[in-house]
């Protein structure tokens, strides 16, 4: 079942294994905040949400906001959130051009 996996070099294995952990830490730091906002407590700040997008965790990001129903009101957050995407889908497109 795994075996594509192990076909892969050390390098994508290792870099698949970083997407996915921050992707899963990022989904958690939105519910959290989500939870965090219905029980009024203090706040995750967005700056540490979008840097955690930017560490290639938007994919975490946008499920997040989507399962949680979270942000999707703010514009002003989701702008930045689409900013982000745009950079990082022009850096994996750059070796293509």
């Amino acid at each position: 079942m795994l075996t594509w996996f192990f076909n892969l070099t050390l390098l994508f294995q290792i870099g698949i294994l970083y997407l996915l952990a921050i992707n899963v830490i990022t989904f958690f730091y939105f519910g959290l905040d989500k939870l965090q906002a219905q029980l009024s407590k203090r706040r995750t700040p967005e700056k540490l949400l979008w840097f955690l997008a930017i560490l290639g965790g938007t994919v975490g990001a946008l499920a997040s906001m989507h399962f949680f129903r979270h942000k999707t009101q703010k514009v002003s957050f989701q702008l930045v959130l689409v900013l982000i995407m745009i950079v990082q889908m022009a850096l994996l497109l750059s070796p293509l051009l």
